[in-house]
């Protein structure tokens, strides 16, 4: 196994330089390093020694990949890719286009996107698998037929539907919550309960309809069977067996959200003001902040590929059949 996860960090760092060039091509074909110059003092009538200046204050007044200028290995060290992806390989983001430290800012940022996220994924797997053993409890019956109906209505209504709904409901109509904001400490949990809410309710309908398929599978294997046969009661037999056998294609979809734990909801935190790393995403794009989007692009791939080796790992775990090589 350790020669199996060696091997996989291996692929994983090309596939992180990989990500981090197209990145780059993507980012630099849309803006030049003038435009962020532009942007960034305020407007498109600026001198150019203030574009030229600001260029050389930031680190993009070199070359993107070759300089020419240059002799031996500085054509290709003394660029601006190469200086701003080095340190990355040991996770220094260095600072973000308008002087701030990135690493000092996801650091900060962490916090706030953990504590939505982390409840929403937990409670949102509890609340799906215990909804999807249901249906399967309950099969052939009209709570089967009125829980999947349930279910396609809940997954054919887009998430930023549910957070309108929520904000207005609960916010402006009842106002049991705040429409949006942050605070540290357990003051936490008032702004919170609402977006961990509409986060376990958005993802309901798709994953119960998957982990329902996933159980129906199971049900109809001998080992099932011979459960049954022992005089064992099927909700014993679903909660117990068919749970644990149908864990690898669980743990499949809950280990790789790993990436989204630290990452945060894009979309979540910026329509409820949660400063999570969402929201620096978000406002980083929105400002042309290279520097930011590089380092988060970089941080979730590198979060996605040890999301993807732990899975590896809990396959072992939950089924010792399974040999990594």
């Amino acid at each position: 196994m350790v020669r199996y996860i060696l091997r996989r960090i291996a692929y994983g760092l090309l596939i992180l330089l990989g990500v981090n060039l197209i990145t780059f091509l993507l980012f630099f074909s849309v803006n030049t390093p003038d435009d962020m110059a532009r942007l960034a003092i305020g407007g498109k009538y600026v001198t150019a020694e203030a574009v030229a200046d600001w260029k050389q204050a930031h680190g993009y007044d070199k070359p993107l990949f070759w300089n020419g200028a240059a002799e031996g290995s500085s054509r290709v060290t003394d660029t601006i890719f190469w200086e701003r992806s080095v340190p990355l390989l040991r996770m220094d983001f260095g600072t973000s286009d308008r002087g701030r430290s990135i690493n000092k800012e996801i650091l900060g940022r962490a916090g706030p996107s953990l504590a939505l996220a982390l409840p929403t994924f937990l409670l949102g797997v509890l609340a799906v698998t215990s909804l999807a053993l249901l249906l399967v409890l309950f099969r052939r019956t009209k709570l089967e037929s009125g829980g999947l109906v349930l279910c396609i209505v809940l997954m054919s209504v887009s998430s930023l539907f549910y957070i309108i709904l929520g904000q207005w409901l609960f916010a402006k109509v009842l106002r049991l919550v705040p429409v949006s904001g942050y605070a540290d400490g357990w003051h936490m949990a008032v702004f919170l309960i609402l977006p961990v809410a509409i986060g376990i309710l958005a993802r309901t309908g798709g994953d119960t309809l998957l982990y329902r398929t996933m159980f129906l599978e199971e049900i109809g294997k001998d080992y099932v069977r011979t459960a049954r046969a022992k005089g064992l009661p099927e909700s014993r037999v679903l909660f117990v067996h068919v749970l644990r056998n149908a864990s690898l294609p669980i743990i499949t979809s809950t280990v790789a959200a790993i990436p989204l734990l630290f990452m945060g909801s894009l979309l979540m935190e910026s329509f409820f003001g949660i400063p999570g790393l969402g929201s620096y995403t978000i406002d980083a794009i929105n400002d042309q902040d290279f520097s930011i989007v590089r380092a988060m692009v970089f941080l979730g791939t590198a979060l996605y590929i040890v999301g993807l080796i732990l899975t590896d790992v809990a396959y072992t775990v939950a089924d010792p059949r399974v040999r990594l090589r």
